[in-house]
């Protein structure tokens, strides 16, 4: 059959791509204007300032309304809050307020916070013009050796999962963007990161009901505006154990769709990761597989010849009978549902000054509820704080492994072979070093590998901080051979993401253990108020041992 220029408007709202710069590149042009694609992510590269994201929105709409689309895009964005925020300020950029993540959030027992926090930063997005978060993450971290969500998480324990992920959504609403719930079915019970390999879950359908799925049904029954399908293997649900449930009819359509009676926008994550763009035909099929499979839009974040090609392979689909444009149509009009509620019209989003004003008013106020949010998150899992004496406090930090693929910087960062990042000490740790001058005299910041060497003086105090030490138990080996030559010194061990290293017998003999579950700045300077005894720490640790 012969695509008409309807066809093909109709088939460009069914993707979301990225593009790379500050300022609308001819690539992203060339996707509104020739591909008339309806969607797009904006990730951290495309973030300098909350002014310029403004100016780069408003010249995106702009690009659209000239070719001719019938509706506002949907601009999306990675913002989870904690560390995976693409819109939140860098050691770079003044961009949007960073608030805690959905573990740091999850540790104040408090969903109030969740609300709030999520309604605050999508206040921030919805003024630069992006109306789509991809949040809330609702994977139940039931494996703590999780390389790909563990923080991103909520916790261990699916109700309140439920109960933290309901709360970001309704904040989000609030605040005017589309949340949209992830990794559907769940990806928290897996140990092999999707951007990387292909995860396979084995479960029961009846695990997976008390578990993963528990989360997603309470989202859906509340309405959540759109859900994230991820690239796990769930043979129990797909039948097989190669297909990615967000390539599988029977996951998006038969699960999603009639059994849990889901009305709103499914997405797919993006096909460029590993588990997707390494099987047979690679990303350009992995496009067509999702849209035969019942997702909406299909995401693709990184590189034009693959945004080309799931393009081309989806016109070639439709001209053979593969996919339909009845279904596509059908599909199209919750797409359009969800931009009528959240771009709103072309007046809605085009031809707003940027209102520096207002921004810096609404900043202002935002700094003091992330840091109330942040002081509230800070837990004490063990022992008790010592009041350190006058005299020298050493730091120790560890060398940054690249342990997260969502998290960890993908472009531009110089590594060793052994995966080591080629600078001293990250900029969060050297921040963090920073919190602890502000209170004490005398610091000596220490970035330490597994050679380190311990023979050497600790002074008055010893602050030791770990980063996910369950998987990389070096750090533990290090701590050991410190406790023996530091005999007599308070120690106190920081763990700076996932606190699971805190459970385990190996830190028995320090003085106190505390969690931040993330490595942001802002909370990096939170757990310092706290082990020096200016806040008291009431967070609980959301996972177990």
């Amino acid at each position: 059959m012969h695509l008409s220029d309807e066809d093909k408007r109709e088939i460009g709202q069914h993707f979301v791509f990225g593009f790379h710069g500050y300022e609308v590149s001819d690539d992203a042009k060339e996707l509104i204007n020739k591909y008339h694609v309806g969607n797009i992510i904006l990730m951290k590269r495309n973030v300098q300032s909350v002014k310029q994201v403004h100016a780069l929105v408003q010249s995106l709409q702009q690009c659209a309304r000239d070719a001719g689309h019938m509706h506002p895009l949907m601009i999306g964005i990675d913002q989870e809050n904690g560390l995976v925020s693409a819109f939140s300020s860098t050691a770079k950029h003044q961009a949007g307020t960073q608030f805690p993540g959905a573990m740091a959030i999850a540790a104040t027992g408090d969903p109030e916070y969740a609300r709030s926090c999520s309604a605050a930063s999508a206040r921030e997005m919805k003024a630069v013009g992006i109306n789509w978060s991809y949040s809330p993450v609702g994977d139940v971290n039931s494996d703590p050796r999780n390389p790909v969500i563990g923080v991103r998480s909520f916790g261990d324990d699916p109700t309140k999962v439920a109960r933290f992920a309901e709360a970001v959504g309704d904040g989000l609403i609030q605040g005017g963007v589309a949340p949209s719930a992830k990794h559907f079915p769940g990806h928290g019970d897996t140990n092999i990161d999707s951007h990387l390999g292909l995860p396979i879950i084995n479960k029961s359908r009846a695990e997976l009901d008390e578990t993963e799925l528990k989360p997603f049904k309470e989202l859906t029954n509340a309405g959540v505006a759109s859900i994230m399908t991820g690239h796990m293997v769930i043979p129990a649900l797909t039948g097989d154990n190669k297909t990615p449930a967000s390539l599988s009819r029977a996951v998006t359509t038969t699960l999603l769709r009639e059994e849990l009676h889901f009305g709103g926008v499914v997405v797919t994550d993006c096909l460029e990761m590993n588990a997707v763009k390494e099987r047979q035909g690679g990303v350009p099929r992995g496009a067509v597989e999702a849209l035969a499979a019942g997702a909406d839009v299909v995401m693709i974040c990184h590189t034009m010849a693959f945004h080309r090609g799931a393009m081309e392979a989806t016109y070639e689909a439709v001209q053979k009978g593969e996919l339909h444009m009845d279904e596509l149509r059908k599909s199209g009009e919750r797409i359009t549902a969800l931009k009528r509620k959240f771009a709103g019209s072309w007046d809605d989003v085009l031809g707003n000054p940027f209102d520096e004003k207002a921004m810096n008013a609404l900043q202002a106020t935002n700094k003091k509820l992330s840091e109330e949010a942040y002081a509230k998150s800070i837990a004490l899992v063990s022992g008790s704080l010592p009041v350190f004496s006058p005299g020298k406090i050493v730091v120790m930090t560890p060398v940054v492994e690249s342990l997260n693929a969502a998290v960890d910087d993908a472009e531009g960062v110089q590594r060793t072979g052994k995966g080591h990042v080629r600078n001293t000490a990250a900029p969060y740790y050297m921040s963090f070093a920073e919190s602890v001058r502000r209170r004490a005299a005398d610091v000596e910041h220490l970035v330490y590998a597994a050679d380190f060497d311990c023979r050497r003086d600790f002074g008055e105090g010893l602050i030791f901080v770990t980063r996910n030490a369950d998987r990389s138990a070096w750090q533990l080996d290090v701590l050991e051979s410190v406790r023996m030559q530091a005999s007599g010194v308070p120690i106190v061990v920081l763990a700076s993401c996932a606190p699971y290293e805190l459970f385990s017998g190996r830190v028995l003999g320090v003085q106190a253990c505390v969690a931040s579950f993330e490595y942001t700045s802002e909370a990096l300077e939170a757990a310092a108020s706290v082990i020096f005894n200016e806040v008291t720490p009431v967070g609980e640790s959301p996972v177990s041992i």
